[in-house]
């Protein structure tokens, strides 16, 4: 999970005409290669995992990506990315994390272009709460043995894992959870959450992971680091550190855009970096799941 930063921040979505209008040239674009999206029920520990399955055309098999969503949860947008990201030629899977409290989008889409996390944040509060330390490892666990278990699912591959915001951190612990299958990792404006200076700070878990591993970091996620941690390197530097010192050097780099710039239902949405983090997340795959 993201640290209450990120949880607080000021992450509202943009316009809906402007966000179906990228979502229809998404959608498009996958029908034509003929992607297939099923939605499916996850059996844990704490409950069944509402998710998005996608498929893409052929017999396959085809490696498996498990995307992690941001606070939002899985909605259009996600969606849009999983039709797109099949359409590569990858299975794709993306489970609500908050299905303990409720199923699909946390928000209505009417809801969400207008939410304020200083007024409205305290909403997200019961379902955020209901996921603890315990059940987030017990879901990616869950999720990932799911995933590998399809039959559609390549066995010589690697898996790969993809996060958005909170999704970023678990990224992480997902790839430390199974090294020995994931094999490619990419966090996108993942925020402070991802390092912290607790001893469970998630990028402390670089010496159990083998994947190949990119972070696309915000700008006001590192420009907020360096305001509360004047004296520390910065967020990349100190992911490259722990990577480097794990002999499993990471990509990070700073992207010209603002927390939520992948997403096209956020207002912070940026076109041109959105296009070229999703090239290099796509790269990262290529290299790291063979």
């Amino acid at each position: 999970m993201c640290d209450s930063e990120i949880n607080r921040r000021a992450f509202t979505a943009a316009s809906i005409a402007a966000g179906a209008a990228i979502a229809a040239v998404w959608g498009t674009s996958a029908q034509a290669a003929g992607v297939k999206e099923i939605d499916v029920s996850i059996k844990t520990p704490d409950g069944e995992t509402d998710a998005a399955l996608y498929t893409p055309t052929g017999n396959g098999p085809w490696p498996g990506v498990l995307i992690f969503t941001d606070i939002f949860g899985l909605r259009p947008a996600f969606r849009d990315m999983g039709k797109r990201m099949a359409a590569e030629g990858y299975l794709v899977l993306i489970p609500n994390p908050f299905y303990r409290t409720k199923k699909g989008p946390l928000l209505t889409p009417e809801e969400q272009p207008s939410f304020d996390f200083a007024k409205d944040g305290a909403k997200l509060q019961p379902h955020t709460s209901a996921i603890t330390a315990a059940g987030t490892t017990s879901d990616e666990t869950v999720w990932l043995a799911y995933l590998d278990g399809l039959p559609q699912v390549s066995k010589k591959a690697k898996l790969a894992v993809n996060g958005y915001c909170m999704g970023g951190p678990r990224v992480v612990q997902a790839s430390a959870l199974r090294p020995d299958r994931v094999g490619a990792a990419v966090a996108c404006h993942p925020g402070n959450g991802l390092v912290t200076n607790n001893p469970d700070s998630p990028h402390l878990l670089a010496p159990k992971i083998k994947a190949k591993t990119f972070f696309a970091i915000a700008q006001n996620d590192e420009a907020s680091w360096k305001m509360q941690h004047p004296d520390q390197p910065d967020i990349v530097a100190r992911l490259k550190t722990a990577y480097a010192d794990a002999d499993n050097p990471c990509g990070s780099e700073v992207f010209a855009a603002n927390h939520g710039w992948c997403l096209n239902d956020s207002a912070a949405y940026n076109k041109a970096e959105a296009e070229r983090a999703w090239t290099q997340m796509l790269a990262t795959f290529k290299e790291g799941v063979v």
